[in-house]
């Protein structure tokens, strides 16, 4: 909480998938919160720290018991720091509907006490997705009202156990004109590509020359592959 570069997710073994990359964000907010409380469940207990500007105001203390296991984590954005400090729902909600396309089988709830809606009732949405990102690229095309080309989605997952490394594609072709990338590294929207996205159209071109050589379909329509298959990942 108050340490850069102190999360799990530099041991390989304590998380799948950790969004981030260099394990400053929860300290961050931290430093950045005129207050925050740390309430942690764990082997039936409950723990509890405070902080102001990133400093505890008192050691780690146990305040019951619980049996429950989880995190809590209730801050202040410091205003004079931001000049806005309004939380948007439709921001969060995005967000939180993206993660759970990502982390398929995950529940998340988002709720608002600021907002009810018509039946009077607390603002409240919940996020689940049993497809993940399979389910995420259908969504993507209905939401834009383009028409698959395909019956389904073609999906790929590999992992490397020597490099750790995991590896999920989606991809379909529908009656657009352009291609629609969608890249994340470590649930992190990697909005300006990579080498990870530079390698999969490598291959995804690499496949289809092949596949065209082999059967001649290059040869009769006279056409040469050159440059990126257009997908929609």
């Amino acid at each position: 909480m108050t340490v850069l570069h102190a999360g799990g997710k530099f041991d390989k073994d304590s998380y799948k998938v950790s969004g981030g990359l260099h394990g400053v964000g929860v300290s961050c907010v931290n430093a950045l919160s005129t207050k925050m409380i740390t309430t942690v469940h764990r082997e039936g207990k409950v723990f509890e720290q405070e902080y102001h500007i990133g400093i505890p105001q008192y050691t780690v203390r146990e305040i019951g018991v619980s049996d429950k296991t989880g995190t809590h984590q209730h801050f202040w954005p410091d205003d004079s720091i931001f000049t806005v400090t309004e939380y948007k729902f439709d921001i969060l909600k995005g967000r939180l509907r993206e993660l759970s396309y990502l982390n398929r089988g995950i529940r998340i709830s988002l709720t608002d006490l600021r907002e009810k809606n018509d039946n009077g009732e607390v603002l409240s949405e919940v996020f689940y997705s049993e497809g993940g990102i399979t389910e995420f690229v259908e969504m993507l095309d209905q939401a834009a009202g383009r028409k698959a080309l395909i019956p389904s989605v073609i999906t790929v997952e590999g992992h490397d156990a020597g490099t750790n490394v995991a590896v999920d594609v989606a991809l379909t072709y529908n009656d657009s004109y352009s291609e629609h990338i969608y890249s994340y590294v470590n649930n992190i929207n990697t909005i300006e590509g990579g080498t990870h996205v530079t390698g999969f159209r490598q291959a995804l071109t690499r496949v289809f020359k092949t596949y065209g050589d082999k059967n001649g379909c290059l040869r009769e329509q006279k056409l040469a592959l050159k440059g990126m298959i257009f997908a929609k990942v």
